[in-house]
């Protein structure tokens, strides 16, 4: 048995992981990372990046023939298989020796294997050949695991062997017939590619076309899928899931009719990866979210640290916001905040404090890579009302902008302001249209910096352009 010191030790190696080991070492530490499968995690091999390339192809023939004189050059639709090449090259081939080299460049040590917590400080790792190797903190354990996706309880679901994410963004073939179960982000970013290559898709939405976002949003996609072939049910629930001995899945609804397709993809949620992390040698339990404080440190059942304070998890795995950039901002607070009392040095964790991850609360970013791109920052109208905020919702018709008409014949979009009326402030805001994902930065920053909507009418947009829609919206809201 192998044993080690480090400073700090992150199990994890996904973006969020990297980036804790990376502002530790930044800040004059020792950092250790483990790792059981692939280095740059998730996001990298079976998410964000492969997931966007696949997309991306159907978009730039979409926006081609939606312009007049490039759309008489399009004489054809996509080439699956080099649509799926340049997907393996963003996923590097399911090869990490890029990410390892960058550990390596960073000193930063890597540890491969299934790490679990033994006792306070102390990781043991267990390799692919057994041997144990045992890791001790000398500040901080950070978790930063992830999620899985969770496969729920139906009968004969997991006999009849799903796609989830992971499957379904690294798959080879493009069957001809695709179900997919649920009517999320994932939902709608596989229904829209598997669509664009090809195959007949039936979405299964009980809860609706993107449910968390703004009502318009999942209008539109629900009308774009549909106009792309896409049958989509919305309020279908399946009851049962079978899978014959010619390959064909039967998808029994609850009201007794049957979805017949080639693959199904269940996309429903996430679940923690906690099972297998020693959780219960410290008093937590296995395969739950872990709950954390304003700084990111675990806490148990009854709200205290969990030990003295020297456990931490960022990411997914502490079910704040699940969305790779929004891991690595936490991620980054994590190494900052751990080095400063390391230090004994002062913490910033007041709202907005370089120790703080206030932007949790109500200023997360998110862009749905469907057709049409849905981007988005802060509160729905809904989720403000619930917070108990008084505000007015301003809304304008992205189509009507001198720049989207440029940008591409019939281009059809909507914005959404949510502004809250006692402070002057957006607190929301979300767009429906094609590319708007580049435009909901602008957004991010009004919504995080506060910035009062007298002055927002000195922020003057570039004519003409998509971005003209601000000074719509101030107009819509008046002075």
């Amino acid at each position: 048995m192998e044993s080690n010191t480090y400073d700090v030790v992150v199990i994890g190696a996904g973006p969020v992981g990297e980036n804790v080991a990376d502002r530790v070492v930044r800040g004059g530490l020792s950092a250790a990372i483990v790792e059981r499968e692939l280095v740059g995690g998730e996001c990298s091999y079976w998410a964000c990046m492969p997931t966007k390339a696949l997309l991306r192809s159907g978009a730039v023939l979409r926006a081609a023939r939606q312009v007049p004189g490039a759309s008489q050059a399009v004489t054809g639709g996509l080439d699956t298989a080099a649509v799926l090449a340049r997907r393996d090259s963003f996923a590097s081939h399911w090869k990490d020796d890029g990410q390892v080299g960058w550990l390596e460049s960073a000193g930063i040590a890597l540890h491969r294997g299934q790490g679990r917590i033994a006792s306070a400080r102390v990781v043991e790792v267990v390799g692919d050949d057994g041997v144990v190797t045992t890791l001790t903190a000398r500040h901080a354990v950070v978790v930063a695991t992830g999620s899985g996706a969770l496969v729920p309880d139906l009968p004969g679901l997991r006999e009849a062997k799903p796609w989830t994410s992971r499957e379904a963004v690294a798959a080879s073939v493009v069957p001809g017939r695709l179900a997919v179960i649920g009517g999320g982000v994932v939902a709608s970013e596989m229904a829209t590619a598997f669509a664009s290559l090809g195959s007949a898709v039936t979405v299964l939405a009980r809860d609706g076309v993107l449910p968390m976002a703004e009502p318009f949003a999942g209008e539109r996609v629900t009308e774009a899928l549909r106009e792309a072939g896409v049958t989509v049910r919305l309020g279908a629930e399946a009851s049962e899931v079978h899978r014959d001995e010619h390959g064909t899945v039967r998808i029994t609804l609850t009201g007794g009719e049957q979805i017949e397709a080639d693959e199904v993809l269940v996309a429903v949620g996430r679940t923690p990866n906690t099972s297998d992390l020693g959780l219960d040698a410290i008093g937590l339990t296995p395969g739950a979210w872990l709950t954390v404080d304003d700084t990111l440190r675990v806490l148990d059942g009854d709200g205290a640290l969990a030990g003295d304070g020297w456990l931490y998890a960022a990411g997914d795995v502490n079910r704040r916001v699940l969305l790779t950039h929004q891991g690595k901002y936490q991620a980054r607070a994590v190494g900052d905040v751990i080095v400063a009392r390391a230090k004994g040095e002062t913490v910033d964790d007041g709202r907005w404090g370089r120790h703080a991850s206030t932007a949790d609360e109500r200023a997360v970013p998110q862009v749905v890579f469907t057709e049409p791109e849905i981007a988005s920052v802060g509160l729905t109208a809904a989720a403000a009302e619930r917070a108990g905020l008084r505000i007015r919702v301003v809304e304008y018709d992205l189509g009507a902008v001198a720049g989207s008409a440029l940008h591409a014949d019939g281009y059809k979009g909507q914005a959404r302001m949510v502004v809250d009326e006692d402070r002057k402030v957006i607190v929301g805001f979300t767009l429906a249209g094609p590319d708007v994902a580049e435009l909901i930065h602008a957004a991010t920053i009004a919504v995080v910096g506060e910035v009062p909507l007298e002055r927002l009418w000195h922020a003057v947009p570039a004519y003409p352009t998509v971005s003209e829609v601000w000074l719509r919206l101030l107009e819509a809201y008046g002075r």
